[in-house]
């Protein structure tokens, strides 16, 4: 891997990130950016000697390992069918796509030019592409591939420090509904308090510094001792009071909101050693009052049961 080069194509936030991380693990030849305009955007990556900037899509490099389609989704198999129109692949190189929902068989045309084809889906949040190479550190990176590219991107999610779960094809969508779950649906809970925090009285910039805090200390707990262990207030207590009294604080929407969000954590509450002491009562009438206004809301709104 040492002399042989990287192909990313796509600058936008992840090719940028994944191409700086590239660059900086120092494993490889050079690593060529392919993208649609004559100049590369602003970004300290193409500072480095390594990192070569191609207007378009050209041949690869005859000791090119592995080619990154870091393109939209729907882009994907157009751009892997004009890549195979370039020639046959170098030898031993694997394309890979970026996406975690797409299969594999989007990269068919490459596959008949001799590429080996897999997905390479980086389990992270980039915000923007100047600090993104940092967050493959530790990260997880989704492969679904076969044993030879399996091979090819344990070596260079080692080289950029990330680890590798290797995914099944038939199971990606599954794999892939939990990253959704554990990211995005992160987003609306974090706005939904946001908004509350603001209706109490404290401005957005004040709610966000209140409330980031917790979640990286929550995000340490879980890390400690695993996500039950991580629950902590009212449901954890078992304190049928304070959660009634949220309930009524809040308008009909959020409310709902709250109800159906406590009682999975109700749910997920089962295996604390915590919660043992709380007596059954106290469950059930927890259980009982999430459920009851979820399901009163969702009659209200005319979708419930």
């Amino acid at each position: 891997m040492k002399t042989r080069s990287i192909a990313v194509v796509g600058p936008g936030r992840v090719g940028l990130s994944l191409a700086a991380a590239l660059a900086r693990a120092r494993m490889f030849r050079r690593i060529t950016v392919f993208g649609r305009h004559p100049e590369p955007p602003e970004h300290p990556v193409f500072d480095d000697e390594s990192v070569l900037w191609v207007f378009g899509l050209a041949p690869l490099d005859a000791d090119c390992a592995a080619v990154f389609l870091a393109v939209p989704d729907d882009v994907v198999p157009e751009l892997a069918f004009t890549l195979a129109g370039h020639g046959p692949a170098p030898e031993g190189c694997a394309a890979f796509h970026l996406s975690g929902s797409l299969p594999t068989d989007v990269l068919a045309p490459l596959h008949h030019r001799g590429f080996g084809v897999g997905a390479f889906h980086p389990l992270i949040a980039v915000g923007d592409g100047l600090r993104g190479a940092a967050r493959f550190v530790d990260a997880t990176v989704a492969v679904t591939a076969g044993p030879e590219t399996l091979r090819t991107a344990r070596a260079i999610a080692d080289a950029i420090g990330s680890e590798v779960a290797s995914v099944p094809a038939a199971r990606r969508p599954l794999f892939d509904a939990a990253v959704t779950l554990a990211s995005d649906a992160l987003l609306p809970v974090l706005g939904q308090s946001a908004r509350l925090m603001q209706e109490a009285g404290l401005e957005e910039d004040e709610a966000l510094r209140a409330l980031l805090p917790l979640v990286r200390t929550m995000l340490a707990s879980v890390e400690e001792g695993g996500v039950p262990f991580a629950v902590a207030g009212p449901i954890l207590r078992g304190d049928v009071e304070a959660a009634a009294l949220h309930l009524r604080a809040l308008e009909p929407p959020d409310r709902r909101f709250y109800a159906l969000v406590g009682h999975e954590l109700l749910r997920l509450c089962r295996d604390v050693p915590g919660l043992r002491g709380v007596p059954e009562q106290d469950r059930e009438e927890l259980s009982d009052l999430f459920r009851r206004y979820a399901e009163v809301e969702t009659t209200e709104a005319g979708v419930g049961s």
